[in-house]
C-alpha cells in the first residue's frame, strides 16, 4: 500500500466522527443556536412608533440596546414571580427528591417483593402528559367535583401547595428509576461485606447506597431545578379553574403574555433571556458548591 492511500484512508477515518456528529450538530444549530440568537436579536430591538402609528412607515423597528434589559430587571411583576416559583421549587424539591430516594432504597432493599410492579406504578404518573395530569388534578381540587371534601384546594393560600403535588405526583418516578439505576449497577458484593460485618439494612442505605447515590441525585436536583425554574403548565392549565393565579405567576407565564397578549416580543425576548441567565446562575452555582461531591473535584 502506498503512502498516498494510507494519507487518503487515514483522512477519511479522521473525517467519520464528524459525519456521524453532523446530523446532530445540523439540529443544534437549527432548533437552538438559530432560536437564541434570533431571540438575543429581538431582546435589543424595540418599535419607534411615529405621531399616531398609523399609516405606512409610521412604526420602525429599531436598535435598543440594553434598555429592555433594564426594564425586564426593574420589574416587579418578574421578581414577583420569581419568589411564587421559589416558594413553588422548595416544595417541590424536597418532597420530589426526597420520595425518589425513599422508593429507590425500598425498592432496592434485599426483601423487597413485586419490585417490578411497583416501580412501574410510582413511574407510571411521569407517562401522563403534564397538561392532562393538570387537568386531571385540576377537577379533583375543584370543591364540586372532588371526591376530597368540600376544601379550597385552589384558594390563594393553598394554590402552591396543589401545584406542587402535581409535580411531585408526576416527576418522583422519573428521578426514582434515575436513582434505582444506578443502585443496581452496583455490585452486590458491597451489600454482602457490609452484613456480614454486621450491618442492617437501614444501616446499609444509610452508611453504603445513599453515599454512593450522591452524584446521581446532585444531577437529578440540577435538573429538577431548570425544570421547577421553567413552570409554566400546573399555573397555565388551573388558571381557567380559579381566580387566584395571575397570567405572571410565573416568569415564563409573564413572557407568554408579553409576546402572545400584549404584543411585545421585544420585551418578553429580553426578559426570557433573564430568566435563562437566572436559571444558568442556579444550575452552576450549585454545581460549584458540591462539584467535589458530584465530580471528586476540589
Amino acid at each position: 500500500m502506498t503512502s498516498r492511500n494510507k494519507s487518503a484512508r487515514g483522512h477519511r477515518a479522521g473525517a467519520a466522527p464528524y459525519l456521524f456528529l453532523a446530523p446532530a450538530m445540523a439540529l443544534f444549530a437549527l432548533f437552538m443556536a438559530l432560536p437564541i440568537g434570533y431571540t438575543i436579536y429581538l431582546s435589543l430591538r424595540r418599535t419607534k412608533v411615529s405621531g399616531l402609528g398609523l399609516g405606512k412607515g409610521a412604526r420602525k423597528e429599531i436598535f435598543a440596546g440594553l434598555d429592555n434589559y433594564a426594564a425586564a430587571v426593574g420589574d416587579g411583576e418578574l421578581w414577583a414571580g420569581w419568589l411564587r416559583v421559589l416558594a413553588y421549587g422548595a416544595l417541590v424539591l424536597v418532597l420530589m427528591l426526597g420520595l425518589a430516594l425513599v422508593f429507590a432504597l425500598m425498592l432496592d432493599a434485599a426483601q423487597v417483593r413485586l419490585a417490578r410492579l411497583t416501580r412501574i406504578s410510582i413511574f407510571l404518573p411521569y407517562a401522563v402528559p403534564g397538561v392532562a395530569a393538570t387537568l386531571m388534578w385540576g377537577f379533583l381540587y375543584l370543591p364540586s367535583l372532588s371526591p376530597f371534601g368540600d376544601h379550597p384546594f385552589l384558594s390563594a393560600d393553598l394554590v402552591t401547595f396543589s401545584m406542587a403535588n402535581i409535580a411531585v405526583w408526576g416527576g418522583t418516578g422519573f428521578n426514582m428509576l434515575v436513582l434505582y439505576t444506578n443502585l443496581r449497577a452496583v455490585p452486590r458484593e458491597y451489600y454482602e461485606a457490609a452484613r456480614i460485618d454486621g450491618a442492617s439494612e437501614l444501616g446499609i442505605a444509610l452508611r453504603v447506597k445513599i453515599p454512593i447515590l450522591v452524584p446521581s441525585i446532585i444531577l437529578t436536583t440540577v435538573f429538577s431545578v431548570i425544570a421547577t425554574v421553567q413552570v409554566f403548565t400546573e399555573p397555565t392549565t388551573l388558571r381557567p379553574l380559579t381566580n387566584t393565579i395571575s397570567s405572571t405567576w410565573s416568569p415564563l407565564m409573564k413572557v407568554y403574555r408579553d409576546a402572545f397578549v400584549t404584543g411585545d416580543l421585544y420585551s418578553a425576548a429580553a426578559t426570557s433571556m433573564v430568566i435563562a441567565g437566572i436559571s444558568l446562575v442556579l444550575s452552576f452555582g450549585f454545581l460549584r458548591i458540591v462539584k467535589n461531591h458530584a465530580f471528586g473535584e476540589g
